[in-house]
């Protein structure tokens, strides 16, 4: 059935929850203990955290449900699962979703900037505002992920819809929250056709805190097709242990021990980790193979602060997981100097055209080896080999 719009519109659709969450499965034991011996290396991707060895890309799914679970229980806080009841609301270029769990409803709206002409088209969702180019041919879907929970400064913790609807002590950061959000804007396009989204194709980016938030979202919601984390940094493409190993070499850099009083982008439960990030069960190159196999372009600003060598070395190593699954080209990296916080140079616009041609407009357009950014040699902060998954 085709769908047409004319201004102003007002269609309503609820959706039931699954029975099953597509993040489960029973197939996969997942523990609910995790380890915290102290190794500077980063963990091995290839291994149950029993030490049994990953050796299928079926084994490689079970342990990136483990790694999920360690991340939320030690670093991002409890992921939800989709509310009991979720109603979609189009109004002209306003989409509005209620939420609605254990007696309690919040609400929470996204823009809509379509192309011209019938869709559906794809789309990014953008955190705040798109701080990179977007092309003509591809919805803008504004977020505001503040609402969803506020990160104003450690004061901000418990506040904003998210936490209205679960309890102000609920254990997720805001990063966690704002994946949540992320969550329900695909439930909402995928039972709204009226919109012209195609569901299938969705992106998802924002700059400095908020690429944080798109990393994360682009980890914990598999219906995401690209993300496009910008200028992320820690907490983000940088992984904990390679950034305090620049920071003792005397480099200006953000690490976890000054994350956790900054701001609250992460669980409390990722206070006991802040000053031994090296007994974290995982790290930052699984929270890129958790996007694995989707599309995934790290876009990084080589500013000390951002830890340029932590980002470069920490995404080396993604690749690697991206390899073992036999699809190397569907994660990138592109790092660029000599340009302001979160604008977006001219030199990266290649890389990211090619992402957002091959992964949103299915385009048979070539990522092959974008591996951009300073000298860092991966294989200093490894100790495993990634096998060739079957």
């Amino acid at each position: 059935m085709k769908y047409s719009i004319v201004l102003p519109l007002l269609a309503t659709t609820v959706l039931a929850a699954p029975v099953v969450e597509q993040r489960q499965d029973a197939a996969c034991t997942i523990p609910t203990t995790f380890p915290t011996t102290a190794n500077d290396k980063l963990p091995n991707p290839f291994k149950f955290f029993d030490g049994r060895a990953v050796t299928t890309k079926a084994d490689f799914d079970c342990k990136n449900k483990e790694v999920s679970a360690a991340m939320q229980a030690q670093e991002l806080g409890d992921f939800p699962k989709k509310p009991s009841t979720v109603t979609a609301t189009l109004s002209g270029t306003s989409l509005s979703i209620t939420s609605t769990e254990g007696g309690k409803s919040v609400s929470f709206s996204v823009s809509i900037k379509k192309p011209s002409g019938s869709g559906p088209f794809p789309a990014i969702i953008a955190y705040g505002a798109a701080s990179l180019p977007i092309p003509a041919n591809i919805a803008t879907i504004t977020f505001n992920n503040d609402d969803i929970a506020a990160q104003q400064s450690s004061s901000s913790r418990g506040k904003g819809k998210f936490f209205d609807l679960y309890g102000s002590g609920h254990s997720a950061g805001a990063l966690t929250a704002w994946a949540w959000g992320v969550d329900r804007i695909m439930d909402a396009l995928e039972a709204t056709p009226g919109a012209g989204i195609d569901p299938k194709r969705v992106g998802v980016t924002g700059c400095s805190r908020n690429g944080k938030g798109a990393f994360v979202a682009a980890a914990l919601v598999n219906r995401i097709a690209l993300g496009l984390p910008q200028e992320s940094g820690s907490g983000g493409a940088a992984c904990w242990r390679i950034s305090d190993s620049e920071k003792a070499k005397g480099k200006n850099i953000q690490t976890s021990s000054e994350i956790v009083g900054e701001n609250v982008w992460f669980s409390t439960r990722f206070n006991a980790f802040s000053t031994k990030s090296n007994t974290l069960a995982t790290d930052h190159h699984q929270l890129a193979g958790l996007v694995a196999p989707r599309g995934l372009l790290s876009i990084e600003n080589e500013i000390d602060w951002l830890g340029p060598v932590a980002t470069t070395a920490c995404m080396k190593a993604s690749r690697l997981i991206y390899k073992a699954l036999g699809v190397p080209d569907n994660m990138g990296f592109t790092g660029s100097g000599n340009h302001n916080h979160c604008s977006f140079p001219s030199n990266q616009q290649a890389d990211l055209t090619a992402f957002i041609n091959r992964f949103l407009l299915n385009q048979n357009t070539s990522t092959a080896n974008i591996e951009k950014g300073p000298t860092a040699d991966v294989s200093a902060y490894i100790d495993w080999t990634a096998p060739t998954l079957t």
